[in-house]
């Protein structure tokens, strides 16, 4: 995993994944440990009693997320009402918490002490050396693809790609059991793809050989998919009878309507695909403890059941959910950065027409 801390470097995958001004100044250390490393490192036995008296000593934690605020409201105040500590939340698309986090940063401003946000965008942070390694007992809860091998930050969630479709529109013998069931000739102007799937495109490809996958999303590509911008938006779409299949969907967007009712189900294919979602501790962090005690609560198993109660994926195996019984393997958010220009520029061109890929807001 490169180390390449500018962000001229194509690691940073045009321009940070958003056009994001490239900064004439020179990015800040990544090696060199932090003011709070020693705090995040510490495994004594009193370990969580020093954290927790420090973080009430600090009385908050700045936390930039990506979680929408529905969810992650509920979550700390959770966490607040448990430990008597503060949450001030920034909440927005997880490419402008990375510019905000980077801005602030060269202005020499470090504002925020933790992020709950999308694995490509913190591994950018980490690149910037905006985030410190750190250690909790919580560990122990997650499965080794929580971690990156630099372990600077800590899956809390996955966003898992399936597919999707209603229930009153697609007979059960219909049911695509592959990607290459997408491409039958039932579904021409019948599909819905999401606008900005391209980690989730470049992934398939990869696994099926490059190839063999051009080839088969050039074939999607001449259905007449409808293109729509929001996971949460394909799903409703799907349970309203307005497209009967979505080839890309976040599962716990079409779950969470089937608990209700919707006429909607969602099926993982092989291979499934999961985007992590994780918590990370600033380097610069004015308030360490609180922001490890949020990490800490973020990754337990009360934390991680809270996240199943928001109807989200929990990283963790130990939390009982059907959202994550299948066979799946992780977006790596190094090859996300790392070849982000490639994946979007043939994704514009097969569905968009040649115009750039805009991220969604979770």
């Amino acid at each position: 995993m490169s180390s390449c801390s500018s962000l001229g470097h194509k690691a940073l995958g045009a321009a940070l994944l958003a056009g994001f001004l490239v900064f004439p100044s020179a990015p800040l250390a990544q090696g060199k440990p932090g003011p709070a490393a020693e705090i995040y490192m510490y495994r004594g036995a009193d370990r969580d009693k020093r954290v927790l008296e420090g973080a009430r000593k600090e009385r908050q934690a700045v936390v930039y997320t990506s979680l929408n605020l529905k969810d992650s409201v509920p979550i700390t105040q959770a966490f607040e009402k448990k430990y008597g500590v503060k949450i001030e939340l920034w909440r927005s698309s997880s490419e402008r918490v990375l510019q905000r986090a980077l801005a602030e940063a060269r202005a020499g401003r470090f504002s925020v002490d933790a992020f709950e946000l999308n694995g490509p965008e913190l591994e950018a942070l980490y690149r910037e050396g905006l985030l410190e390694e750190f250690y909790s007992p919580q560990f122990a809860n997650l499965p080794p693809s929580a971690f990156p091998k630099h372990r600077h930050y800590a899956a809390d969630r996955f966003n898992f790609f399936t597919i999707a479709y209603n229930t009153n529109l697609v007979k059960p013998e219909e049911v695509p059991d592959s990607y290459e069931d997408l491409a039958h000739p039932r579904w021409v102007g019948r599909i819905g793809i999401e606008a900005s799937d391209t980690d989730w495109f470049g992934s398939i490809v990869k696994a099926m050989g490059e190839e063999k996958g051009l080839a088969l999303f050039r074939k999607l590509a001449q259905m007449k998919p409808q293109i729509r911008t929001g996971h949460t938006l394909i799903a409703e779409l799907v349970a309203a009878g307005e497209i009967p299949l979505a080839a890309t969907i976040y599962n716990h967007n079409a779950e969470r309507l089937l608990v209700n009712g919707a006429p909607i189900k969602w099926k993982a294919l092989k291979p499934t695909f999961g985007r992590p979602n994780a918590v990370a501790v600033a380097k610069r962090a004015e308030r360490p403890h609180a922001a490890l005690l949020f990490a800490d609560f973020m990754l337990s198993i009360e934390g991680q059941t809270l996240i199943k109660q928001r109807n989200r994926v929990p990283a963790s195996p130990k939390v009982d959910t059907n959202l994550n019984k299948f066979p799946y393997e992780m977006i790596d958010p190094v090859v996300v950065l790392d070849e982000a220009e490639k994946w979007e520029g043939l994704w514009s061109e097969l569905f968009l027409k040649g115009q750039k890929v805009k991220k969604e807001a979770e």
